[in-house]
């Protein structure tokens, strides 16, 4: 199955047939762990990981299972060859931040076996605590210009010298866990050093495909939402718009101008229409609604890293 109109189609009829007969359903999982062994089998057949993001989140009852849709989708979108049953983290900051020259996390040639070694400490991995795989960014030496060169290895969970500790003080998604992850000598095969420049590869479009898979899953989660509790019809016809709008950025070029300056727009017409949505709340059930109030931050973080790429879009566009 593949096509907007596909996955879209699917989507509205299954959320009409849901409101229709099922009325508001009974509560969901309500640890990641649980949610996504129970969603993950029954949309794993959309080709696309936008879809399966799309699928995903209209299951999720509440926004921190939509946003691992998203977050999960985006990290298949960057490296495809991820199994979609396997929950995997992307580690890329630590103590002095995410650019390259604050990467201090070591990829060393190991002799002995002809693979790899990676050492460093890694800090608010998402979901690392609840990975089976790591996508670690590590230092392999220095290019010629003298920047660091950066390479993006796969880490298993449960290798030996990999240690992960759960991190505190995010007040809101409580059910996605963030971790201190420390590697000490952590053994990596050869195919395990993923090709090419990690950091312009992997690590700098990952925001921005994050940003669309994310506001897909969301999108598809509020929509869902919407028929449940039978808000007007109206604001579920911007709900899917928005959704429409949110997959055909995840499948745009991720370091074009064009899709950066898209994706602020999409955010401009998101805060409008959650702020247009705030009266319909009054029809949700207290424990839906109460989630909403506490999780909604989640929705404004790292406005400040969209705000840098969309002025840098301009520049690229207005300075040839």
């Amino acid at each position: 199955m593949s096509g907007a109109l596909s996955i879209l189609d699917a989507l509205v009829s299954e959320l009409a047939a849901r409101a229709l007969h099922e009325g508001r359903g009974e509560p969901g999982p309500d640890t990641l762990a649980a949610w996504w062994s129970a969603v993950r089998p029954a949309t794993a057949s959309w080709a696309e990981p936008v879809d399966r993001a799309i699928a995903r989140g209209a299951r999720a009852e509440r926004i921190a299972f939509a946003f691992a849709a998203g977050y999960q989708a985006a990290l298949r979108r960057l490296v495809p060859e991820l199994a979609d049953d396997v929950m995997v983290s992307l580690c890329i900051t630590e103590a002095k931040g995410n650019h390259p020259r604050a990467i201090e996390t070591r990829l060393t040639p190991d002799p002995a076996s002809g693979g790899f070694r990676v050492s460093g400490d890694k800090r608010w991995a998402t979901a690392s605590p609840q990975a089976l795989e790591l996508l670690v960014a590590a230092r392999a030496g220095e290019r010629a210009d003298g920047r660091p060169e950066i390479k993006l290895a796969r880490v298993r969970g449960g290798a030996p010298g990999l240690v992960i500790e759960p991190m505190h003080g995010i007040a809101f998604v409580p059910e996605i866990a963030h971790g201190r992850v420390t590697l000490d000598g952590v053994a990596v095969a050869p195919d395990d050093v993923l090709p090419g420049d990690g950091y312009e590869r992997y690590v700098k479009p990952f925001r921005t495909i994050e940003d669309a898979h994310v506001a897909a899953a969301l999108g598809a989660h509020l929509l869902a939402l919407a028929f449940r509790f039978g808000w007007a019809r109206e604001v579920r016809e911007r709900l899917l718009a928005h959704l429409v709008a949110a997959r055909a950025l995840a499948l745009a070029d991720p370091g074009s101008a064009a899709t950066h300056l898209a994706l602020a727009g999409l955010f401009a017409e998101q805060g409008r229409l959650l702020l247009a949505i705030e009266p319909c709340w009054e029809l949700a059930d207290p424990a839906t609604r109460a989630r909403w109030e506490r999780d909604s931050a989640l929705l404004s973080v790292a406005g400040t890293a969209r705000e840098k790429r969309r002025e840098v879009a301009w520049n690229r566009l207005e300075n040839p």
